[in-house]
């Protein structure tokens, strides 16, 4: 990874998930920004530029896949990684998020710490390389 600090922006409807996925990332050394909805979400990346974004699926006011279309049809903002980071477990979620829509990963909630920064770290990579 490179010297700068690599900027996540962490969307979840759920303040605990946003302040654990905090505690994990910024001892990892990662800059964070928790974000509590889908709109919220595209305006903060639109005015930041992370350098990835965890995003949930569900949530009440523009589900996760209503935002990930929204970041990847936006010229400014759809190259920024996007790992998948939800309750929904079912395989056939999983093979829809990364055979057809083209996520970067996709993490099923509950998730290891470890589990969670490997993924970050390999989509950092990949994508440094591109």
């Amino acid at each position: 990874m490179s010297e700068k600090t690599k900027h996540i922006v962490c969307i979840d409807d759920e303040t605990d998930m946003i302040e654990l996925l905090n505690l994990i990332l910024q001892r990892k050394g990662f800059r964070v920004s928790g974000v509590l909805s889908g709109e919220a979400g595209l305006q903060s990346i639109r005015e930041t530029m992370p350098d990835l974004v965890l995003l949930d699926l569900m949530m009440p006011d523009m589900g996760g896949w209503e935002v990930y279309q929204q970041i990847k049809a936006d010229e400014k903002t759809k190259n920024i990684p996007v790992i998948i980071v939800t309750a929904k477990a079912l395989t056939i979620d999983k093979v829809l998020g990364l055979q057809i829509a083209k996520v970067d990963d996709y993490i099923t909630k509950p998730f290891s710490p470890a589990t969670l920064v490997k993924s970050i770290e390999q989509v950092l990579a990949k994508q440094e390389k591109s």
